[in-house]
């Protein structure tokens, strides 16, 4: 079955890899580590009293659908590739529009055209070829 792919479901998987990209590890530096003697007291350490919850690590299977999005983004300019990710992070329209210098029906209106633009590759990427 092909599957038809319209700005909705674009944009769902956009945030769906925004989300999985923030819950991937965190890179660090291998091998530093702090030699320096301190005592840290449980009540330093964890000053706040409410738990904080993280999110488990992403499956390679969000990983990989994350990646695939990634390739997507190639097809797009590089404003284009901002505007997309800003949204698919949740950014606000009008904090957006500020960045891109412009209306936020204007920043809405560009975000769906790059949307359709996508779709319409996907879509022409999935049609089997005729004979």
């Amino acid at each position: 079955m092909v599957e038809v792919w319209t700005v909705e479901t674009v944009a769902d998987r956009f945030v769906d890899a925004a989300r999985t990209a923030r819950r991937l590890p965190r890179v660090m530096v291998q091998g530093y580590a702090s030699t320096w003697p301190i005592v840290i007291l449980p009540s330093d350490a964890y000053p706040d009293p409410h738990k904080v919850y993280r999110l488990p690590p992403p499956s390679p299977q969000d990983v990989e659908r994350m990646l695939e999005v990634m390739r997507w983004v190639q097809l797009l300019e590089l404003d284009e590739r901002h505007l997309v990710w800003m949204r698919a992070k949740r950014f606000d329209w009008v904090e957006i529009s500020k960045r891109f210098a412009c209306d936020r029906t204007t920043a809405w209106r560009r975000w769906k055209r790059d949307m359709q633009v996508v779709a319409d590759l996907l879509n022409r990427q999935a049609q089997p070829l005729k004979k």
